[in-house]
């Protein structure tokens, strides 16, 4: 999805072009930077030669903030607050809620654009989901009673055997031994390539 799925001129307007998104300025977001920065570390180790997310930035009154891939496609909600009040933040303010936020965005975005799930649970070979830690199946997104760190959380099987996978940004941890090794060599050869 891109802003121009929202554009529609009705009678007697004119045809102006919107301003075009942009990567964010560094700096200019750093909560929401310091997340993706975690959220690209578990997509390294994951999906090996894929470049990194980064942040997108679609100006309007208040400009919205996407996770976008690196040529400039995002699928999914902004990962700022849209609908600002006067004197709230222009980001969220809580480093928990905003590494949550931009994981799920993250995941949204590399599903949507390259078909096909992220992360996958090693051990059920299906796709995991951002919530806090500890929570149970039965949670639900915006569920108050749930503060623990945002980890990759997987169903599991039928079985019900539900399990938190790693932390955010930790995935590097879970991988298999041969694939972990390849991490390795790749970060020391600091190429990027398994």
């Amino acid at each position: 999805m891109n802003h121009f799925s929202y554009l529609s001129l009705g009678p007697g307007d004119d045809w102006q072009h919107p301003p075009e998104p942009r990567p964010a300025e560094p700096g200019q977001w750093p909560k929401l930077e310091a997340a993706l920065a975690v959220v690209n570390r578990d997509l390294t180790a994951t999906l090996p030669g894929q470049e990194p997310l980064i942040l997108l930035v679609a100006p309007s009154e208040e400009p919205q903030v996407y996770v976008a891939m690196p040529d400039g496609r995002w699928h999914g909600n902004p990962v700022n607050a849209c609908d600002l009040e006067e004197g709230d933040p222009p980001e969220p303010d809580d480093p928990t809620t905003v590494l949550a936020v931009v994981a799920d965005a993250a995941q949204e975005t590399i599903t949507e654009l390259l078909w096909q799930a992220w992360p996958i649970c090693w051990e059920h070979k299906i796709g995991m989901h951002p919530r806090p830690a500890g929570t149970a199946d039965d949670w639900y997104q915006g569920e108050t009673d749930a503060d623990g760190p945002p980890v990759w959380w997987c169903r599991g099987s039928r079985d019900g055997d539900c399990h938190d996978v790693s932390l955010v940004g930790e995935l590097a941890s879970t991988l298999p031994g041969k694939q972990r090794r390849a991490l390795r060599r790749s970060e020391r050869r600091g190429d990027g390539r398994p």
